[in-house]
């Protein structure tokens, strides 16, 4: 007979994703895991594997239903300057306000942690690194066809330099750093691309 499953590996798999996004790989453990999901070790190693791959298992997720669907929305934005604006404001209050506060990005914590030293989990995260320098680079170019870039920025340079102060505003607010000075200086650099106002 087949191995019927008596849990529900998607809603399994979400409750990982947030444990080692909260906690890092390398501070929990099995039993954490089976504490926080009521899955007992073997229905866990038989479903996804062991710790590492279900740990690859969650950062693809993190991936795929977090990150994803915000690189969608402004590399498919319009407004060009207000998109990459609203997209640090968004990024700003969820790190340092509601349910996540705090917790920074499970992809910027893997650049951190020692669970990058896996050729898998670097794949994921070069990965996540170029669909956000990608939408960085849509979003800037818009803004220069509308006008909105000040002579001699280039939109591939802005791209990285952008996604870059993304990685630093994860990592700081899980320092606890204030959210407002996190707004001005994201203010400060967008300041520095924009084109000069029209007297």
């Amino acid at each position: 007979m087949p191995d019927i499953k008596h849990f529900d590996p998607d809603a399994t798999l979400e409750t990982v994703v947030r444990l080692f996004w909260r906690q890092g790989m390398a501070s929990t453990g099995i039993q954490d895991i089976v504490n926080a999901t009521g899955v007992n070790r073997s229905s866990l190693y038989s479903t996804f594997g062991d710790k590492q791959a279900l740990y690859l298992a969650a950062l693809r997720r993190y991936l795929e239903y977090r990150s994803q669907p915000v690189f969608e929305r402004l590399t498919e934005d319009d407004r060009g300057l207000p998109a990459i604006t609203e997209f640090f404001t968004g990024l700003i209050a969820a790190r340092c306000s509601g349910e996540y506060a705090r917790w920074g990005c499970m992809v910027s914590n893997a650049h951190a942690g020692a669970e990058n030293g896996d050729p898998q989990v670097r794949a994921v995260l070069d990965q996540h690194h170029q669909r956000l320098r990608d939408a960085m680079h849509a979003a800037l170019v818009t803004a220069e066809a509308q006008g909105q870039l000040a002579r001699g920025v280039d939109a591939g340079s802005s791209a990285d330099l952008l996604a870059l102060l993304a990685y630093g505003v994860n990592v700081r607010s899980r320092a606890g750093a204030d959210e407002q000075a996190l707004v001005e200086t994201v203010k400060a650099a967008l300041g520095v691309l924009s084109a000069p106002a029209a007297a």
